[in-house]
């Protein structure tokens, strides 16, 4: 498959990406425009070595596509990790395919922007050596009321839009099976989910109504729920906190990746830390209601994860 290829069929795929400020169709390099570089904090040389950072690497750069992932390098990440002492760079992108190749040519040193089917798929098709490290916050995707407004509304014959690219059809196709609207069958894989895998649809005989995933906020009212990506749902004023039902599995939280070669490094142990520290936590709980927060937080026991959660070190076995 072709680079373009994946950034076509895949670029909507990030229903969790959660960016809250962009629209979620990704662009190739062609038409892409240059990702933007912020000013870096300038430190002295002297309370660099004098603080408890990676004497190896007192610079990180950062890559995420642009909004709500940017946002928490700018307002919570980078002044922590200065205050340890590290000089700290963001570069936002504006699509989805350059972060991971700009990581693995070393222009990067950590990217934050997608989810692990589209980096496991990206870097198998780029021959990539990148592996995730740590789980970020992430809107989630969700059915929201159109003409009916709870779930208790569900009848025969109702209408339900979804996203029309195969990621983000399968995950809807799962959450129908999940709140047995319909039944799919058994043994499949959930991350490829298609029309052909629904074994019964005969308990609601439901209209699926397939449609550019940027289209489901503005066309609610021409069905009877409407399952959408949380980037697009906050994009048009909607409150994550609005959604009837949320996908309950952690295969589209998204990831932090790195390079092998960098797993186990002091500087990846200190990002990660940085994110996972409770000043970060409190941030993205007061920021970022409605959203799916890392397994490792604790604050989804409600669900049952479905995928992989395992920290750096052994992330490039799964």
């Amino acid at each position: 498959m072709k680079l373009t290829d994946i950034s076509r069929q895949l670029a909507t795929a990030f229903a969790a990406v959660g960016v809250s400020s962009l629209v979620l169709v990704g662009c190739n390099n062609s038409s892409a425009p240059e990702a933007t570089k912020e000013p870096v904090t300038e430190g002295s040389t002297a309370e660099a070595a004098a603080s408890d950072i990676d004497p190896d690497h007192s610079k990180i750069i950062i890559g995420t596509t642009e909004g709500d992932f940017a946002d928490m390098v700018r307002n919570q990440v980078k002044n922590s990790l200065e205050a340890q002492g590290y000089e700290v760079e963001l570069i936002a992108f504006t699509d989805y395919v350059r972060p991971n190749l700009a990581l693995a040519e070393g222009d990067l040193d950590i990217n934050i922007f997608q989810h692990k089917p589209y980096l496991d798929t990206f870097k198998k098709e780029n021959n990539l050596d990148l592996v995730e490290a740590f789980q970020v916050p992430t809107a989630p995707l969700g059915i929201y009321s159109g003409k009916k407004s709870t779930l208790d509304d569900v009848h025969k014959g109702m209408s339900v839009s979804a996203p029309n690219d195969p990621s983000n059809f399968a995950r809807a196709l799962v959450m129908m099976d999940d709140l047995g609207w319909i039944t799919l069958k058994d043994n499949i894989d959930p991350l490829n989910a298609s029309k052909t895998d629904i074994a019964d649809n005969s308990k609601y005989d439901i209209k699926i109504v397939e449609l550019e995933a940027a289209q489901l906020p503005r066309a609610r009212d021409e069905v009877d729920f409407a399952i959408i990506n949380g980037n697009y749902a906050t994009d048009a004023g909607i409150k994550l906190t609005e959604a009837l039902f949320q996908e309950p599995s952690f295969a589209y939280v998204n990831w932090s990746a790195v390079k092998s070669a960098d797993v186990g490094k002091k500087w990846v142990e200190d990002v990660t830390n940085a994110y996972n520290s409770d000043d970060f936590k409190k941030y993205a709980h007061d920021t970022f209601p409605g959203y799916k927060y890392p397994k490792i937080w604790g604050n989804n026991t409600d669900t049952a994860p479905t995928t992989d959660t395992a920290p750096v070190a052994e992330a490039a076995t799964q």
